[in-house]
């Protein structure tokens, strides 16, 4: 019995082991979001720029209001006035004010739910997919990305970040010439360290929307190491205590 249970366990670590290259090549090639979902004032500034720059055409389906002010640390006058553009009730589900025919009729589809986005395509995709929009006149509506060649979707920071450009390299006989590098073309709001600094915090709150319950499994889970070390530190000295007798005996 106990040689087949060394055996699961060995096997189950081996297929761990096994998908490790698999999980690492998903990321391949992209910068570190560098997220941290418990520092709340990352949040909250993530939150200010998805309501402000978002939700016009993005919704968080699976996410309250009431939810994100008890997590945020916010008021629910707070919420209300500064994230709420709706007239939706605290209770209710963050939902796009966008009319389905108009997205449609924009975009060719309806812009997709964003609830679940870090869970699907990772935070580093995220993060470096807000920072990959290039201006691309082949284009519909304009831009590319990089990261998510021939994407529909127009650059919703372009104020803060600026228009950038791409600089392409020597194409190849009967292919397109692929981007190097893109440059800021024309300067935006912030700078380039205050913008990447700022779809960190975008990206920390889309993760945040992608599992609220992380934050406070977060925290409990201190407080269960806390009181299995304590735990274990006293089962040592009744240990101690118990075979201290044993030992005198002999």
């Amino acid at each position: 019995m106990i040689k087949r249970s060394i055996s699961a366990i060995a096997l189950a670590l081996g297929l761990a082991v096994a998908t490790l290259p698999a999980l690492a090549s998903e990321g391949e090639g992209l910068a570190s979001a560098g997220t941290n979902v418990s520092d709340r004032a990352s949040l909250q500034r993530g939150a200010k720029l998805f309501f402000n720059y978002c939700v016009g055409c993005h919704s968080l389906k699976y996410v309250r209001y009431s939810r994100l002010a008890s997590d945020l640390g916010l008021s629910e006058e707070e919420v209300m006035t500064n994230f709420n553009f709706t007239g939706a009730k605290f209770g209710e589900p963050v939902i796009s004010h966008m009319p389905a025919e108009d997205a449609k009729a924009w975009f060719g589809k309806d812009p997709p739910d964003l609830s679940l986005e870090a869970r699907a395509k990772g935070v580093d995709f995220i993060y470096n997919y807000l920072n990959s929009f290039y201006l691309d006149p082949s284009r519909p509506v304009g831009w590319n990305n990089t990261v998510f060649p021939n994407a529909s979707m127009p650059n919703p920071l372009w104020e803060l970040q600026g228009l950038q450009t791409a600089v392409h390299g020597e194409a190849a006989p009967g292919q397109e010439a692929a981007v190097e590098k893109l440059e800021i073309s024309t300067p935006g709001r912030m700078t380039p360290e205050e913008f990447h600094s700022a779809t960190r915090d975008l990206t920390t709150f889309l993760e945040y929307t992608a599992e609220p319950a992380a934050l406070e499994r977060q925290s409990v889970g201190v407080w269960v190491i806390l009181f299995l070390a304590g735990l274990t530190f006293l089962l040592y000295l009744l240990k101690h205590e118990y075979w201290k007798d044993v030992h005198e005996s002999h």
